[in-house]
């Protein structure tokens, strides 16, 4: 009896760390909300949430403020770098599961991770000196007498080709979210079944119908929770992007313009704000960009639930 009385006292005193650990990250959580809303309730106020979100004035003298040019570049570059990645990070994971010999998985897999290592700020520097006058001097002017010679598309390619631009910082933001995409994915394909690839393998299927037909359709939720993923990674990226992309607030409809992101906006722009009006916009900055991370975070979550439901299945 007492032998028993220890033990559920350790269950509960063990189910009470860990309940307190719980709800510590959800109260942490909630208090960056509130306190995110607290200090953007001026500029909100002033002009007011669909003003602010669809404004796109940005100008500190007049205290005219609006997030439209900032919500625009984060998401041009955070879609152009997912368009990128994305083929990449599926090809990678495929050879590494499906086509790469057993000495070469365990090198290619440690490579993958030693990308997503790699500090955000080292990826803007070399993007800076070595990137940049690449994508200056021969990848954007060759795009520009191919692809900027089509109708409709050559429009993306218009403008001097200077490399602080769109188009770099969605390289800079693919190569970094490439590892994330290409881990996930490669998990997901080693949880289909041996069985159902042999027996396709038996029945005469190739490895490229093998990966079309079983192990893709298999694995597809994982590959979606896994982009999901890298979606809220690149949405979030500051320093490495800030190297590459200038800050300019203007929509235009060239890669090859400078821009300006949410993120990028608050690093160049936090230590400047000199006016309550200037700070609560930059507060109101940082608000659409939690709002638009747990979206995304909570959307990468279902995919990764229902992938490992229909696993256990």
């Amino acid at each position: 009896m007492p032998i028993l009385q220890k033990k559920n006292s350790i269950d509960f005193a063990f189910s009470l760390v860990t309940a307190i650990a719980s709800f510590t990250v959800i109260i942490l959580i909630l208090g960056i909300l509130v306190v995110l809303v607290r200090e953007s309730s001026l500029a909100l106020g002033k002009f007011g949430l669909f003003g602010f979100l669809f404004s796109t004035d940005w100008n500190p003298v007049t205290e005219s403020f609006g997030a439209a040019t900032t919500v625009f570049g984060t998401l041009v570059t955070t879609l152009l770098s997912l368009l990128i990645a994305i083929p990449a990070a599926v090809g990678i994971a495929i050879f590494v599961t499906e086509i790469a010999p057993d000495f070469l998985k365990g090198p290619i897999g440690v490579a993958i991770e030693l990308l997503a290592a790699i500090p955000s700020i080292i990826y803007g520097m070399w993007g800076l000196f070595t990137l940049v006058p690449i994508m200056a001097k021969y990848i954007e002017p060759a795009l520009q007498k191919s692809v900027g010679k089509l109708p409709l598309v050559g429009v993306l390619f218009q403008g001097t080709p200077m490399g602080i631009d769109l188009f770099t910082a969605s390289v800079i933001l693919s190569i970094m979210i490439i590892p994330f995409t290409a881990s996930i994915a490669r998990d997901s394909f080693n949880l289909t079944p041996a069985v159902v690839k042999e027996s396709a393998y038996a029945i005469g299927a190739t490895k490229w119908e093998v990966m079309k037909n079983i192990v893709l359709p298999y694995s597809k939720l994982g590959i979606f929770g896994g982009i999901a993923l890298s979606l809220g990674r690149a949405l979030g990226e500051t320093m490495a992007v800030a190297f590459v992309l200038g800050n300019n607030h203007k929509i235009t409809t060239s890669l090859f313009d400078a821009a300006a992101t949410i993120t990028v906006s608050l690093a160049n722009e936090f230590t400047e704000a000199d006016t309550d009006v200037y700070l609560s916009s930059l507060f109101s900055l940082a608000l659409v960009l939690f709002v638009l991370s747990f979206i995304v975070l909570a959307v990468a979550k279902i995919f990764l639930l229902k992938a490992e439901r229909r696993h256990s299945r």
